[in-house]
């Protein structure tokens, strides 16, 4: 006894790993095959005659259709990248295909969308990057991997800490990793911002006061000495404390004492401080205006902070984190970024480090209203020919797709050409060694002008 044609349809679609619906003109569900009913967690009889967005329930559903648009242009989507909401509330990654559902006669009776779960392919990322974090900080470049090395020595001892490096690359979370990993872990961590504050308020933020210290000291004030008692004293930008204020920090690290403004008791410091600064703080002493004996006293364990320009290659992974952190927090649901703003990004100076990327990044989540954060999300210093970006020729295929080694292979050449095709001044500026330059050159087929022809 033969199948009918209707039958043999669902048997094959039945048999295929990839979700698959089709819908009529009135979005109503005509077919959902068994891997449909696996990903959503929706039964075959329930999702039927239903409307699809009733179904899915998926961030594009109210205002960009995939399936809606394919209808009304007759253009299809090809794996496009979205979150679904299962029938228990999970959020659910999958890759969508559209195309027109048509009858014998040619005319369009509906549409077909067939989707890929992607969560294992997500949760493989989410694996990959975790071995790219440590702390929050997040980094795959050689250097930053040595620090992170260290910092699990460095936390262990009680010596004090200084965080050296422009301002933007990190060094609050490095402060945060180094008390996470000490034996003060259980105590507090308290932050103060040296640069933020005058003298006078600095002093008395950072030592308490007693009653009657001054006019308006009506009662005790613990200090932030105080507060951290038994945990982690962070000191950033102590580059900018004054030479009277100097002396003072100066008595808290040698005998781990102090006294309150209008005090006459000493108080005991039982803190670890780790200290901060975004200036070269030997230039400062060779000055005169930063103190040589309080220098040698904070730069005990002396871990410098490579600025982002130097460390490209985590450009993406930040990129990826960032543009997530502002998906949750906007409800939006945004897949990356297209090739030519991640070519922007990567040959962009970024003298604000990754403080500067991260509000790139909120600047154009807030923007964006498509899938991917295009060159017209970006704020206008970015833009091709303003000042401050670069425009790159992107190095690949003529369909308009662009792979990892495009990006890569053209972000090379523009520094090269920037370098005079000189390998020792390009390593210098990328931060790697020449030899490393001449693999990746040979890797992606890069040759010099003078070897051409």
């Amino acid at each position: 006894m033969s199948l009918s044609d209707e039958n043999q349809t669902e048997i094959i679609l039945d048999s295929i790993a990839e979700g698959v619906f089709t819908v009529d003109k009135e979005w109503r569900i005509t077919s959902f095959n068994r891997a449909a009913e696996r990903i959503t967690g929706i039964r075959k009889q329930d999702a039927l005659e239903r409307h699809c967005w009733d179904i899915f329930r998926a961030s594009i559903c109210e205002n960009a259709c995939a399936l809606r648009k394919t209808i009304e242009t007759g253009e299809p989507t090809v794996n496009q990248t979205l979150f679904i909401i299962s029938s228990d509330g999970e959020r659910i990654p999958i890759s969508i295909t559209t195309a027109l559902l048509r009858n014998e006669a040619g005319d369009v009776i509906g549409g077909v969308e067939t989707f890929r779960d992607l969560s294992v392919v997500e949760e493989l990322r989410r694996e990959l990057e975790a071995r790219h974090s440590f702390y929050d900080i997040i980094s795959k470049n050689p250097v930053m991997m040595r620090l992170f090395n260290m910092l699990e020595q460095v936390a262990e001892s009680s010596a004090t800490v200084l965080l050296e490096g422009e301002s933007g690359t990190g060094k609050e979370l490095f402060a945060r990793a180094i008390h996470s990993l000490s034996g003060r872990k259980d105590g507090p961590l308290v932050t103060v911002n040296c640069g933020a504050l005058p003298d006078t308020l600095l002093e008395s933020e950072l030592f308490g006061y007693k009653a009657g210290a001054f006019t308006d000291a009506k009662k005790d004030k613990p200090g932030r000495i105080a507060l951290a008692k038994g945990g982690t004293l962070f000191l950033d930008e102590i580059g900018d404390v004054s030479p009277a204020l100097q002396v003072r920090l100066l008595r808290v690290l040698q005998e781990k004492t102090y006294e309150p403004l209008g005090g006459t008791q000493t108080e005991k410091a039982d803190v670890r401080i780790v200290a901060a600064t975004n200036r070269n703080l030997q230039d400062l002493v060779s000055e005169g205006t930063f103190r040589a004996d309080l220098y040698y006293r904070i730069n005990v364990v002396r871990l410098l902070l490579p600025p982002l320009r130097d460390r490209t290659e985590d450009i993406p992974l930040l990129a990826n984190h960032f543009i997530r952190k502002f998906n949750i927090l906007s409800g939006k649901d945004i897949q990356g970024l297209s090739p030519e703003v991640l070519a922007i990004l990567m040959s962009h100076g970024f003298p604000g480090n990754v403080r500067e990327l991260e509000n790139i990044l909120e600047y154009g989540t807030v923007v964006c209203k498509n899938s991917y954060i295009t060159v017209g999300h970006l704020p206008d210093h970015l833009l091709p020919g303003t000042n401050g970006a670069k425009k790159i020729t992107l190095q690949g295929s003529c369909d308009g797709k662009f792979s990892w080694n495009d990006l890569e292979k053209s972000f090379l050449i523009e520094t090269l050409n920037e370098n005079r095709w000189s390998r020792a001044a390009t390593a210098r500026q990328l931060g790697i060694h020449t030899s490393t330059l001449w693999r990746k050159m040979k890797r992606l087929n890069i040759k010099s002008p003078e070897n051409e022809g």
